[in-house]
C-alpha cells in the first residue's frame, strides 16, 4: 500500500474517531429488539446511503454477509466506482455481534485499525428492508434483498432515518442495473475470505 494511501486512510480513522466524540452529545439510536442472525445473513443491495468516501461514486453497490464458524461475520462490500461498465471492487471487512443486543448492533472491522458502529436502527418484518445506522448520524445505509423498491417503500425509509436525526438531504440514491454486465464476476460466497 503506498504512503498517501496508508495517511489517507489513518486521517479517515481520525475524522471518524472526532465524529463518534461529537455523537455522544446526541442521544444513541435504538436498535430492532432482535434480528435472527440466519434470515439476515445473504446479499443486501444499497438502495440509498450517507455514504462514506469510500462509496462516493458507487454503482451496483451489495453488501454482503455470511456467519463463520467462530461467529464472526465475513462482510462483503461490492461495487463498480464511477460506472455500470467500470471493473468490480471489493471491501472485506469483519464483524462481531454485540453482546446483549439482541444481534442488532455490531462492531465491523475494516482495514487493521478501524472498529466501526452498525446498527440495525429498522428491519422489515419479513427481512426484505433494512436501515443501517450509527450514532453519529454520519453515515446511513438503506439496503433491500432487491435492487429496486416501490416509491412508496422509499419514501417510509427516508422518512424514518430523518426521524432518526439524520439530514436526509445528504442521502445519495445508489444506481443499481442489473443484471451487470457480462464479464468474470466472483459469487457472493466466493468473496468471504
Amino acid at each position: 500500500m503506498n504512503r498517501a494511501r496508508v495517511m489517507l486512510l489513518l486521517l479517515a480513522g481520525l475524522l471518524l474517531a472526532a465524529c463518534g466524540t461529537l455523537a455522544s452529545a446526541l442521544p444513541p439510536i435504538p436498535p430492532v429488539a432482535h434480528v435472527d442472525l440466519s434470515r439476515y445473513m445473504g446479499r443486501w443491495y444499497v438502495i440509498a446511503a450517507i455514504p462514506t468516501a469510500i462509496e462516493r461514486d458507487d454503482y451496483d453497490p451489495v453488501e454482503t454477509y455470511r456467519r463463520e464458524h467462530n461467529g464472526s461475520i465475513c462482510t462483503v462490500f461490492r461495487f463498480r466506482r464511477g460506472g455500470f461498465a467500470s471493473r468490480l471492487r471489493t471491501v472485506h471487512s469483519t464483524a462481531t455481534v454485540v453482546a446483549h443486543t439482541g444481534n442488532a448492533e455490531w462492531h465491523v472491522h475494516l482495514f487493521w485499525f478501524l472498529r466501526l458502529q452498525y446498527i440495525v436502527a429498522w428491519l422489515a418484518p419479513n427481512y426484505s428492508r433494512v436501515i443501517v445506522a450509527r450514532d453519529a448520524r454520519d453515515y446511513v445505509w438503506l439496503m433491500a434483498r432487491t435492487p429496486h423498491i416501490s416509491r412508496h417503500d422509499y419514501a417510509a425509509m427516508v422518512a424514518r432515518v430523518a426521524a432518526m436525526g439524520y439530514n436526509v438531504s445528504k442521502l445519495r440514491k445508489s444506481p443499481q442495473h442489473w443484471p451487470e454486465p457480462t464479464g468474470p464476476r466472483p459469487s457472493d460466497a466466493s468473496l468471504c475470505r
